[in-house]
């Protein structure tokens, strides 16, 4: 019989086996044999009677477990077999963590400690209670952006909502002892930083191999990103073609909305955060490319991914309050929502690979709406609030264009910004002259105005 994953052979004892022993434990289970050759060529063993003694007292003293081990005999040779049984804890071996993978053992450190250790003891990372920060130190703007999100997309009512900053934290079980979860921090802390290093975004749009043209680093509460992500994409880094359909103005960007939103919001939901690596998207005429640190459920591969499957999400917590505000599903139907968005453009399926812990996903470029006739700067100054107010007061532009009787309350619930936003936009928009109002609140409309080339 060969080694496999389940059974090793020594052909004498030595108490670094230990080690051995460890590494089964903390996987399947397996057989260490004793006296026997890599080959499955029984020598035996000359101490058998000692060895039968000593192996069962070192492996209970030294990580406080019991393995049968049993004499055997063949063609006269006597040989030990040492049965271990998987354990439903971590154990260790004189402060080392090993576990048999394949038909070798492994030294777990670092994030593969990390995992294996909130595997066995069912601690999730997101779940871990954080000290030195209280509610008070979390972002009221996540908190709006939160409430809102979950509003519009109705997954929660104004009704739940109406509570306090306190209850609801509570509410999406992201207090633990009457501590802040690190889901919580990372959600609502404008620094989420201060425990996860890597916890921002950045983007990059690049020409011709390694041609880097100008990037931005998306930084905040993984709120604060999600909401600001996607627009930042979308009027910074894209440029639409422009058709028309019976007089009607038509958009269409290179790649599919939903499917960019979806990637990103999933790569924010489901990403290691303890590997330290920000979120990267990578932007070129061709292609999209969205990466992030992942760990997958034992057992699963690639092809299990883009199988149908259940939602086994890394970050329970975090997923939790992402699916609250509309952001991911709860069914694991975000790659499936990818491909019919693709589909729907005409480009084709996005294409996931997988190296290391890294997981990329990437999105293919519409035919007749690429990038390569846009022109940008090879730097940029503006930074991210500046884009984002920028694209705001077009969107509201053309909103008042269309109808100019909006209220600020319509304008707010279309362009998902809130009433503070659009009063502080549409100010502004009023100070420089782009639209006037005419007529009182009531009965009156708002005019756009056409400025002058040199304005």
């Amino acid at each position: 019989m060969a080694e496999t994953q389940n059974i090793e052979y020594k052909e004498s004892w030595r108490d670094e086996y230990l080690r051995w022993v460890c590494g089964f434990a903390n996987a399947q289970g397996g057989r260490i044999y004793i006296g026997i050759k890599d080959n499955g060529q029984v020598v035996g063993v000359a101490n058998s009677k000692k060895l039968m003694e000593d192996i069962p007292n070192k492996i209970r003293n030294t990580m406080g477990i019991l393995a049968d081990v049993n004499l055997l005999q063949k063609d006269g040779k006597e040989y030990i077999e040492i049965n271990v049984n998987p354990s439903s804890y971590p154990v260790n071996y004189q402060g080392e963590y090993h576990i048999r993978s394949g038909s070798t053992k492994q030294h777990l450190s670092g994030h593969a400690l990390t995992a294996f250790l909130m595997e066995k003891t069912g601690y999730k990372w997101d779940a871990v209670p954080v000290e030195g920060i209280t509610v008070n130190d979390l972002d009221r703007e996540s908190f709006e952006i939160f409430r809102r999100e979950a509003v519009r997309n109705g997954r929660m009512t104004k009704e739940d909502l109406n509570i306090n900053d306190i209850e609801l934290l509570d509410h999406l079980d992201l207090l633990v002892t009457g501590k802040l979860k690190r889901a919580a921090v990372m959600l609502f802390h404008r620094k989420p930083g201060r425990i996860a290093a890597g916890s921002y975004i950045k983007i990059g749009r690049f020409g011709e191999g390694a041609d880097l043209q100008y990037q931005d680093t998306v930084e905040g509460s993984l709120f604060y990103i999600a909401d600001k992500v996607i627009d930042l994409i979308y009027t910074k880094y894209l440029k639409a073609t422009i058709s028309y359909q019976h007089d009607v103005r038509v958009e269409t960007y290179p790649f599919p909305r939903e499917a960019v939103r979806e990637a990103i919001y999933n790569a924010l939901g489901h990403n290691n955060y303890a590997d330290g690596v920000p979120i990267q998207v990578r932007i070129e005429d061709d292609a999209m490319y969205i990466s992030n640190s992942c760990v997958l459920p034992k057992d699963w591969t690639l092809d299990t991914l883009l199988q149908k499957h259940k939602s086994v999400p890394y970050n329970p917590s975090i997923a939790n309050a992402f699916y609250r505000a509309g952001y991911i599903e709860a069914w694991g139907r975000g790659i499936q929502k990818m491909i019919e968005a693709c589909r729907a453009l005409g480009t084709p399926d996005p294409n996931y690979t997988i190296l290391g812990n890294d997981l990329t996903v990437k999105l293919y470029a519409h035919l007749n709406a690429k990038e390569s006739s846009l022109k940008v700067p090879k730097y940029h100054d503006d930074t991210l609030d500046d884009t984002l107010e920028n694209a705001l007061y077009k969107q509201i532009l053309m909103l008042l264009e269309k109808n100019n009787r909006l209220t600020q309350e319509e304008i707010s619930l279309q362009t998902g910004s809130s009433i503070a936003t659009i009063k502080r936009a549409m100010k502004q928009l009023t100070d420089d002259g782009r639209i006037t109002r005419e007529g009182g609140k009531r009965y009156g409309c708002w005019k756009v105005n056409q400025l002058k080339e040199s304005d």
